[in-house]
């Protein structure tokens, strides 16, 4: 067998099977991944990045539909806290998205044609599970850490209780170990937007024209849930865009209408409608304490993971009191955890955002300080 591919626009196809929560077996399984810098003779500086929900492999390089830098080039690159020159770093697009990893939008071999919505569905755990299959191809059994905010920190909390043999340190930032009534509510808002498209075609829109505009609302009501109330008012308070005077209809007199527009729209240049049906409901299920006889501690028992866990006092997606709740569940569990409540104005979506704080503590776990 060749050696496997290293670098970017790298993709893998895994015979499988990979067993789902949902009792489906999936086989072949394709993950599309970037690797930034060189893997030392010990295999021991891997870290593996995990992203967001509409994020993707693209992290610390262009993104090649949009052209705009990597999601989180703040944190990855010469100086960083994460640095390709000292750490072997890979970043793969989960499984259930459109970036090139098995999904609602690649092709079912079975019948040649895009899955659609006879993908099975699959949780935050099968994500995980997919990429340990891509650790495996790469040759890579143990991590020095395994990092991510937001649905990347709930991957990373998977990892350390899934596989904690594999996984030195887990660093967890604006995340949770559940997601609320309140989380589910917002996405089934977007799921009903998408499917109330007509477009949408019970997801056989593939050779036709996609629900882009189900899409672009879904997109707008998740992007009020990232951002803060004081974020907002000090952006766009009330201000009217490109006008003096209200216009008395419904085209959008105010800056932030024009936003979410805007957010909306772009969004659907991107991203696949079901993919995004797909991993909302792979956020919903989220539960580890679930997962592990409804007792949070014992997703960590025995694990010799060091945890950092990092929230924001504006975040009301994720809040703070999530990430309490699951340092007190390691330290019940006798787990090594360490806790910051970072400020920032941002909201959820601060830990995208240029945070000095967030770089020196991140730097500072991982021993890469300077």
């Amino acid at each position: 067998m060749s050696a496997p591919a290293l670098g970017q626009n790298c993709r893998a196809v895994l015979p499988g099977p990979l067993r789902l929560d949902g009792g489906v077996l999936l086989s072949p399984v394709e993950i599309a991944y970037e690797t930034y810098g060189t893997l030392n003779a010990d295999g021991s500086n891997a870290i593996l990045v995990c992203h967001a929900l509409t994020g993707d492999q693209y992290v610390a390089s262009n993104h090649p539909v949009t052209g705009k830098p990597g999601w989180w080039t703040r944190m990855i690159g010469p100086g960083k806290p994460i640095d390709p020159a000292r750490d072997f770093v890979i970043c793969s697009n989960v499984l259930g998205s459109c970036m090139g990893t098995s999904g609602p939008a690649t092709v079912n071999p079975a019948t040649g044609k895009p899955w659609g919505m006879s993908f099975p569905v699959i949780t935050i755990r099968d994500m995980v599970r997919a990429q340990a299959m891509l650790l495996d191809h790469l040759g890579i059994g143990r991590l020095k850490a395994v990092v991510g905010g937001s649905m990347g920190g709930m991957q990373a909390l998977s990892w350390a209780a899934t596989f904690p043999e594999r996984v030195a340190a887990a660093v967890v930032i604006a995340s949770t170990a559940r997601h609320s009534a309140q989380n589910i509510a917002f996405h089934e808002v977007g799921r009903q937007s998408i499917m109330a498209d007509p477009n949408w075609n019970g997801g056989d829109y593939y050779e036709g024209t996609p629900p882009a505009a189900g899409l672009a609302v879904a997109r707008m009501a998740a992007h009020i849930t990232y951002l803060s109330e004081a974020g907002l008012t000090e952006k766009f308070g009330r201000r009217l865009q490109a006008r003096e005077a209200k216009s008395f209809g419904f085209d959008a007199d105010f800056q932030v209408e024009s936003y979410l527009r805007h957010q909306g729209l772009a969004f659907t240049d991107r991203f696949d409608a079901n993919a995004y049906l797909y991993i909302t409901r792979a956020l919903d299920y989220f539960d580890l304490a679930e997962e592990h006889g409804g007792v949070l501690a014992n997703a960590f028992r025995g694990a010799a993971t060091r945890f950092c866990l990092i929230s924001f006092d504006t975040d009301w997606l994720y809040p703070t009191r999530d990430s309490r709740a699951v340092v007190q569940a390691l330290h019940a569990a006798g787990a090594a955890a360490s806790f910051v409540e970072l400020s920032s104005p941002f909201g959820h979506d601060a830990f995208l955002l240029d945070s000095p704080e967030l770089n020196r503590v991140v730097a500072g776990f991982l021993g890469n300080g300077r």
